[in-house]
């Protein structure tokens, strides 16, 4: 009964196990149970190591998607890549001068474009060395360079972070993204070299590269550094230049040359280490680069020769209209006549400036024919870039004269025609001369030398202001000018440029002249997109007034208010000329073969402590010819055989005897050719006593000038003023007259 038991309770138990699929507790004794715990624990173990295969699996794919969502995301923020394209470049302008050197680069980069058949083999490789050793080596993105940039970051902490960026990822952010600092913009920078490294072979992303990274001081590429920093061609660097040039992208501002050269070396020594180490130099030839450290460049002077490219770009439009590719401009500049002007202009005012209350100048010279041979705009182009040579207008004074003079020749005088240098009152504005003395009679050619306000009044008001204005313009003076008597003075204002031009006649017998600085304009490619084919404006002076102005101007030189400006050995003419209360001092002085004009003054109009064309201006003139024509063979002046010959007066004030021009050995001067005798003084202009002259009948409106003109031999004073005072008189009403007969006698 107990065995039945027994074994029915063993069959229930067995049931029961496999009923509920687990082994019967306590079977097999002690042993039964020990097997059966180790089974369990071996299952449990394998249950553990397969949670975590799962989980890491289930937590791999969920990342992946999620990359691949983040990633989807921000490539969806860039173009589609099927219409992706590498921006173009903005076109460079390399300026050069006359004899084929550069001047300027003017353009948003700085230089033109290079490629690497034109450069040394170890410029490219310096910037593989040392930023992207395994460029030839990864598809744009390096994750060997990642991981080893991040370990050596966290092992160094914060004090060197290590970039993990390519070339190829540098210059897709050069090209498309912006120079923040995120995640976004780090995944499209990957997004976009892979691209490129699809799209581009290596030595074209390398290419694209050099010419577009960003090297400081606003130049991009290397030909644009090379010029900034070491003043040539990259195509001429020195492996120590390439060094540094491949050193300083890592941080522009820090590791400049001409600022900070002791840390551009200790960074281009480890360049050339990494160039020898990847075997791109010879251990040879790096040793030879660091004992021999690379100078740069020292800025050259005032850096004047950037006012003449300005003005280069600014007629630039006129010649070939929108520039849309690298191109060459070739100019009419001589460097050594620009640094001369430079110096010239400097020097004085560093000598003089602060004495006599002049602060700037400018000079400007021209060929007769119109060619801008040197444009300074002022004492420092890093100072200020306002061009004063070609864009500032300030009123000439006395040297307008020569225009006033000039119609009165066409109108039928001649150097020995006599004037009175006498009082003069146009209705209360009283002209004087600088002495508050008047010489009398004079003959026009000492007039016209000695500067004398009151004859070229007259002579204004006997031909009429509107047929000086005419003859000013046909001249070459583009400004607008006031044809009223005040106009013999230069009250109107021009500019530099304009009023050397409108000497160049006197210069080169009697052709107007357009100035102009641009002979040719190619592209980078040699295609000719302009070259200069033209002369001149055709003659606006006959050859007897030629002859007979360049004897007038001559004569400045010679005994007028212009004796610093001779030049021994050439036969030299020109004018001084001082505005209003010494605000402006000029001299335009020219030979047969070269003209130049000088302003000095100060930009906001203040007065100068007496400064005038005959001192300053004179000087600076004189030092800029003599150097610039040291070299070249003495010309004479255009229309010899109308100049005059006389001795010189024996008492000051009193007419020279009139003589007939004196011809030339070899050129008889026909008896028509002569001149004729000069008119006589006008009736009631005596010595000393006051000559009246009524309103102007051109327009019917009296000069009415709208502030005290001083030139630097004379004062102009406003309607009303006091002799001798400060130009504060009272102005007086001009009520209507009829024409005088001196108004017809004198034509006005």
């Amino acid at each position: 009964m107990a065995r039945s038991a027994s074994s029915g309770g063993r069959r229930s138990g067995a049931s029961s196990e496999r009923r509920s699929g687990k082994p019967a507790e306590g079977r097999g004794g002690a042993g039964g149970s020990g097997r059966g715990r180790g089974s369990g624990k071996g299952r449990k173990g394998r249950g553990f190591f397969g949670h975590v295969f799962y989980w890491s699996f289930v937590l791999g794919v969920w990342a992946a998607i999620g990359l691949g969502v983040l990633i989807a995301y921000h490539a969806s923020k860039l173009p589609p890549i099927d219409s992706l394209a590498v921006p173009k470049r903005p076109p460079n302008i390399a300026i050069l001068a006359s004899d084929g050197s550069l001047l300027a680069n003017r353009g948003e980069t700085g230089g033109r474009t290079v490629t690497l058949k034109e450069l040394p083999p170890y410029l490219p490789t310096a910037f593989v060395a040392i930023e992207d050793h395994r460029f030839y080596h990864h598809m744009g993105i390096d994750p060997v360079g990642i991981s080893r940039a991040v370990f050596r970051n966290l092992t160094r902490g914060g004090s060197s972070i290590q970039g993990g960026s390519t070339l190829t990822q540098q210059l897709a952010k050069n090209l498309f993204l912006t120079q923040e600092r995120t995640a976004s913009r780090k995944i499209q920078e990957a997004i976009l070299a892979l691209w490129l490294e699809r799209t581009y072979s290596k030595d074209q992303i390398l290419e694209l590269y050099l010419n577009r990274v960003y090297f400081g001081s606003g130049a991009y590429g290397v030909e644009a550094a090379s010029q900034k920093y070491f003043g040539k061609s990259a195509r001429s660097v020195t492996l120590g230049e390439a060094a540094v040039l491949a050193g300083l992208v890592q941080a522009p501002s820090r590791l400049a040359p001409n600022r900070n050269p002791e840390a551009a070396q200790a960074r281009a020594t480890l360049v050339i280490a990494a160039m020898a180490r990847e075997g791109f130099v010879s251990d040879q030839m790096a040793k030879i680069a660091l004992t021999n450290p690379s100078q740069p460049v020292k800025p050259g002077g005032a850096g004047s020769v950037n006012y003449a490219a300005d003005y280069v770009m600014d007629v630039l439009d006129d010649y070939i209209g929108t520039v849309d590719k690298d191109i060459v401009v070739r100019t009419t500049i001589d460097p050594a006549m620009q640094a001369t002007a430079e110096k010239a202009l400097v020097d004085e005012l560093a000598q003089k400036g602060d004495k006599f209350g002049v602060s700037q100048g400018a000079v400007v010279a021209l060929q007769p024919d119109g060619a801008v041979k040197a444009l300074v705009g002022g004492r420092s182009y890093t100072d200020s870039q306002f061009n004063r040579a070609s864009v500032a207008k300030r009123q000439p004074g006395s040297a307008f004269k020569p225009f006033v003079y000039l119609a009165a020749l066409e109108k039928g005088l001649t150097p020995a025609s006599i004037r009175e240098d006498s009082p003069v009152n146009v209705k209360g504005w009283q002209p004087e001369n600088s002495t508050r003395e008047y010489r009398g009679p004079v003959t026009l050619r000492q007039a016209l030398a000695l500067s004398i306000n009151t004859v070229a009044v007259k002579l204004a008001l006997e031909v009429g202001p509107k047929a000086v204005v005419s003859t000013a313009h046909r001249m070459g003076v583009q400004s607008k000018l006031e044809p009223n008597a005040s106009i013999a003075l230069g009250t109107s204002e021009v500019t530099a440029l304009e009023l050397v031009s409108a000497y160049a006649p006197f210069a080169n017998g009697g052709i107007a002249v357009q100035p102009y600085v641009i002979t040719q304009v190619r592209t980078s490619d040699g295609q000719t997109v302009y070259r200069r084919t033209g002369t001149g404006l055709g003659k606006v002076i006959e050859p007897q007034a030629v002859g007979m102005m360049n004897a007038m101007l001559r004569e400045t030189l010679l005994t007028g208010t212009g004796r610093k400006a001779e030049l021994p050995g050439w036969e030299a003419a020109g004018k001084t000329g001082t505005s209003q209360e010494h605000r402006d001092a000029w001299f335009v002085g020219y030979t047969g073969s070269l003209l130049a004009g000088v302003w000095m003054g100060n930009d906001d109009g203040s007065p100068t402590k007496k400064t005038s064309g005959s001192n300053l201006p004179v000087e600076v003139w004189s030092r800029f010819m003599k150097a610039s024509l040291a070299s070249t063979q003495p010309v004479p002046l255009p229309g010899g055989q109308w100049k005059l010959q006389w001795p010189a007066p024996a008492d000051q004030g009193q007419p020279a005897p009139q003589t007939a021009p004196m011809a030339d050995a070899g050129n008889p001067i026909p008896p028509e050719q002569t001149y004729g005798v000069a008119p006589p003084a006008p009736v009631g202009a005596a010595r000393g006593a006051p000559m009246v002259i009524s309103p102007l009948a051109q327009g019917g409106s009296p000069p009415q000038p709208s502030r005290r003109v001083v030139a630097e031999d004379g004062v102009l004073r406003p309607p009303g003023s006091v002799p001798g005072g400060d130009g504060g008189g009272r102005r007086q009403a001009y009520p209507p007259q009829e024409r005088s007969l001196l108004d017809r006698l004198f034509g006005g």
